[in-house]
């Protein structure tokens, strides 16, 4: 085995939960973490506003002035957090925390990217430093890290073309079926022709990147996207694709809810992060995954949904094989193949997903997890009260 293949096999028995673990997790508590569902908040008990962002060189000051905007008064503070793909999700783990330590009562996360308009980031490192191999491996493009994940678990290209048909299709279903309108809050915008520049409002109700139709077959036509690094089987039908994209949670404990009469749609319970070698750093939640549900004493069959983020096909394959997960538990409304991953806002955005698809099915407990750039990986665990 590999070296990747014998670490996955040491934390496999972590995947068992200790007696009562699921019992006591569905325990309310008055300190619990609780998202609340829509409802009339007064902006001025928002204490602080966290953003996870990727590709903007300067956040804190989009941030600042997009709370001021939206009618938060100026005594709501606001931070910015980074940490690639999982940058969301640490902004949920930012306000979480300070409201555990007593620092803010209310707080609201945020992770949101342009990826059409902010380009890509290029690591500039000094030669010193990548002639290390390890260090190297962090400045590989992320579809060479795909191509990687493929070769090395033999990942072939009809598995992520099938693993790909089946989140096209799941999102079609969904959209089709309406139940995303609850996640999405319709934005109204100017938008410019790119050829043209003619502006004219339009108003953004849905994702917009899902290709209705999309089939194994379609998706075995295109051609590889990266042929300079073998086996090449990384496709745009297969990967996600460039979204611009937003999310949003308002956080609190329970009793502060409870006491301002705010519904609560679910609890945020905790969440980790792993580090893995950067060249396959998409199989990061292979192991996120494991060491989330030990914290919390839970094995996978409990777990009622499982949020994973797509960033290739190669690696949502690999994870959901390699941790015998059930395919209908995984990404049940389809994944970011389907309608993108806007880096930093994939984070939020999964518990919100993840927390409509509970209420959905009435079920009760969801895992959210992504593979984070540069050799990471991340979860959360998350439970619904609806």
């Amino acid at each position: 085995m590999s070296t990747a293949q014998q670490r996955l096999a040491s934390i496999s028995s972590q995947l068992a939960a200790p007696p009562n673990s699921k019992r006591n997790l569905l325990r309310k508590d008055p300190d619990d973490i609780a998202v609340r569902e829509k409802s009339n908040l007064d902006p001025a008990t928002v204490e602080e506003i966290v953003l996870g962002n990727v590709h903007h060189p300067f956040p804190s000051f989009p941030l600042r002035a997009a709370a001021i905007a939206a009618g938060f008064p100026p005594t709501t503070a606001t931070s910015t957090v980074s940490r690639w793909c999982s940058s969301g999700l640490l902004a949920v783990q930012s306000v979480a925390g300070q409201i555990l330590s007593g620092a803010i009562d209310i707080g609201i996360a945020v992770g949101a990217e342009n990826m059409s308009r902010n380009g890509e980031i290029k690591a500039d490192l000094d030669e010193t430093l990548t002639s290390i191999p390890q260090i190297h491996d962090l400045t590989m493009p992320m579809g060479w890290t795909s191509e990687n994940v493929a070769a090395e678990f033999n990942v072939t290209r009809e598995e992520q073309d099938e693993y790909a048909a089946e989140t096209w299709r799941r999102a079609e279903i969904s959209q089709k079926a309406g139940w995303p309108v609850e996640e999405i809050v319709p934005i109204t915008t100017q938008w410019k022709h790119p050829q043209t520049s003619e502006a004219k409002t339009v108003t953004v109700t849905k994702d917009e990147g899902i290709r209705y139709g999309t089939t194994k077959e379609t998706l075995a036509k295109l051609r590889g996207a990266f042929p300079k690094w073998p086996p090449s089987t990384t496709t745009a039908g297969n990967a996600s694709q460039l979204t611009d994209g937003a999310a949003a949670l308002v956080l609190m404990k329970r009793k502060t809810a409870e006491k301002l009469g705010q519904p609560i749609l679910g609890r945020f319970v905790t969440s980790t992060v792993v580090g893995l070698e950067p060249r396959i750093m998409g199989i990061g939640p292979a192991y996120a995954i494991p060491k989330v549900l030990s914290k919390v004493g839970l094995s996978k069959d409990e777990i009622d949904i499982f949020e994973i983020n797509e960033a290739f096909a190669s690696m949502a394959a690999y994870c959901v094989k390699e941790l015998g997960l059930p395919r209908e538990k995984v990404n049940p409304r389809g994944g970011a193949i389907a309608f993108g991953h806007p880096l930093g806002c994939t984070g939020t955005r999964q518990i919100v997903t993840a927390l409509a698809e509970l209420k959905r099915q009435g079920k009760q407990i969801a895992v959210t997890s992504m593979c984070v750039g540069t050799g990471m990986g991340m979860a959360s665990v998350i439970v619904s009260e609806q």
